[in-house]
């Protein structure tokens, strides 16, 4: 190294602590009850006050909002509702301006139907070249029957009839998700070099990394055969094994072409994968030196509270990655999940399928608020990234009674109105005050979903106010994670504390213990607390985590 060149730093990805923004929910600036850009820009400094390395955005894009967002109908503009491409580049500056990167979510394996490519496709009728771009299809017995047995991740068939031009019943077109976000063909060059395009224009604005939405889905294996899922079978594709329009192989070749683009970059961009596989030794394939960087663990998103499967999940995702060099995450919520306080206030705390959570006796949320702060200790002493899904650094629960006429989530429709879906941990987050809308939009303004009229003590105003708050006990973890030498490395001892008990040991003098049993135990060592999520003296309460620092 020559005299004086500083060392070479890891890139920022590998243990930075990333805040997701659920962009409708977060902060409303223009009083329509529905968060925007200007919203978020408003709120920088609380983000960077709390602590996080980076800022990841829901999609902002033109969209009819049939899934939140998640159909798009222009992937290089932002839906108007929510700001304009001015206020987005402001919004990088002020970010980066307070230390904090900025990550934008990118769906790759759909559009909206409302995107110019399908509106021509559908026009375009049998035949057409537009249709190349997606999965149309002839059906099966004279057309009466989709082309094959795929299901939607959102409940019932993967098919849907479209009506010709001429308006006769016509061919099928496939969507893994809801009707209105019909499936891309990444086999057609067409649309590899139209993302190619649409990547390097939010490169080019300065944006820090992507998220990629639903990235097992952008390849089917061909000739598109029947999976064989049984009727009524849930899209459960953590179980599925040789799936055909799951986690076939070509699509580790879409990623190691996006990472080229990536790397002409400066700043060490990120690609981030959703990426809900079979086991964390096929998650480990999309973070292959040459493609993505980073992928979500929803292993640990979906592990009870159990200190032999918490342990378990752990220990296998830091040993299926390692040989491949990429950095564990861990994510607790998200706006695809029950919140965890709910999760873990039940008796099965165990997440289900997405949009299938569907409770049986009420949580007790008192329990799953200990939980919630004990799994948060958990989770930012692991080595590795975190993600931080908005509200959690407040305690929120799972909003489960809103009203049947304000549910938006396509699962609710297409289950038949038997699950709920995702809605109830979407609603706004509460800022201030002793009354909806909390400070998230103007008073007497409706937030575009209701807020719990109860949610007066959880505000981020009121738990600034409380030493003892859930919002404390994250802006303290997260400032001690960036001080604590240990915490810089990529270690993990496991430490014997009991059946019932976490313990590990990072660095040379820090320790974490969580006791997930119904009793309390003795703290071992003569260690000095840095940081507990309950009381603790010289036993540690069932529920709780504590940091310790060894002399």
């Amino acid at each position: 190294m020559p005299t004086g060149a500083l060392p070479d730093r890891p890139p920022w990805w590998r243990r930075a602590v990333v805040y997701e923004v659920y962009l409708r929910s977060f902060q409303d600036s223009d009083g329509d009850g529905m968060g925007d850009v200007d919203g978020l820009r408003s709120r920088i400094p609380y983000l960077a006050g709390l602590g996080v390395d980076a800022v990841w955005v829901t999609p902002w894009y033109p969209s009819p909002l049939a899934d939140g967002g998640y159909d798009i109908s222009d992937h290089r503009d932002i839906d108007p509702r929510l700001g304009t491409l001015g206020q987005v580049d402001a919004l990088i500056a002020e970010a980066h301006a307070a230390g904090l990167r900025l990550v934008v979510d990118l769906v790759a394996n759909h559009t909206s139907a409302q995107h110019p490519w399908f509106v021509a496709a559908l026009t375009g009728g049998p035949g057409a070249p537009e249709r190349e771009r997606y999965f149309f299809r002839d059906g099966r017995a004279g057309g009466e029957l989709p082309p094959n047995d795929w299901i939607s991740a959102f409940g019932g068939p993967a098919w849907t009839r479209v009506r010709e031009p001429d308006g006769r019943p016509g061919q099928w077109y496939l969507h893994l998700f809801a009707p209105e976000q019909p499936d891309l063909d990444w086999a057609h060059e067409a649309v590899r070099a139209e993302f190619d395009d649409v990547l390097r224009f939010w490169l080019d604005r300065g944006v820090d990394g992507i998220r990629v939405d639903a990235a097992p889905a952008m390849a089917k294996l061909p000739g598109l055969p029947d999976a064989g899922h049984a009727p009524g079978a849930l899209f459960a594709s953590s179980e599925w094994v040789d799936n055909p329009h799951w986690d076939v192989d070509a699509v580790h070749e879409i990623f190691r072409r996006w990472r080229r683009i990536g790397d002409a970059y400066p700043g060490d961009r990120l690609f981030v994968s959703e990426a809900v596989v079979n086991g964390p030794d096929r998650l480990s394939r999309y973070v292959r030196p040459d493609e993505l960087h980073t992928t979500f663990n929803f292993d640990y998103l979906k592990a009870p509270w159990d200190a032999r499967r918490l342990r378990e999940v752990v220990q296998g995702t830091l040993d299926a990655l390692r040989p491949v060099g990429a950095p564990p995450t861990w994510v607790l919520s998200s706006h695809d999940e029950t919140r965890h306080v709910t999760r873990f206030g039940r008796a099965d705390s165990g997440a289900a399928t997405m949009g299938f959570d569907t409770p049986g006796a009420p949580a007790d949320l008192d329990l799953g608020l200990r939980r919630a702060r004990a799994a948060a200790l958990l989770t930012l002493a692991l080595p590795g990234g975190t993600y931080l899904y908005q509200g959690e650094e407040l305690g929120l629960p799972e909003v489960e009674d809103l009203p049947e006429h304000v549910l938006t989530d396509p699962t609710w429709e297409r289950s038949g109105r038997t699950a709920r879906g995702r809605d109830g941990c979407r609603v706004p987050i509460p800022w201030s005050g002793d009354a909806p809308p909390f400070g998230f939009t103007a008073d007497g303004v409706e937030p575009w979903l209701p807020q719990p009229a109860g949610w007066s003590t959880l505000t981020v105003a009121a738990q600034e106010a409380d030493p003892g708050s859930t919002l404390r006990l994250h802006r303290t973890a997260l400032r001690l994670r960036r001080e604590l030498p240990d915490l810089a490395g990529e270690d993990l001892r496991w430490l014997e504390a009991g059946e019932d008990v976490l313990a590990f040991r990072r660095g040379r003098r820090f320790r974490c213990l969580v006791n997930l049993s119904a009793t309390p135990v003795p703290l071992p060592g003569d260690g000095a607390v840095a940081l507990a999520s309950a009381d603790v003296g010289d036993r540690l309460p069932p529920d709780t985590a504590v940091w310790l620092l060894d002399g």
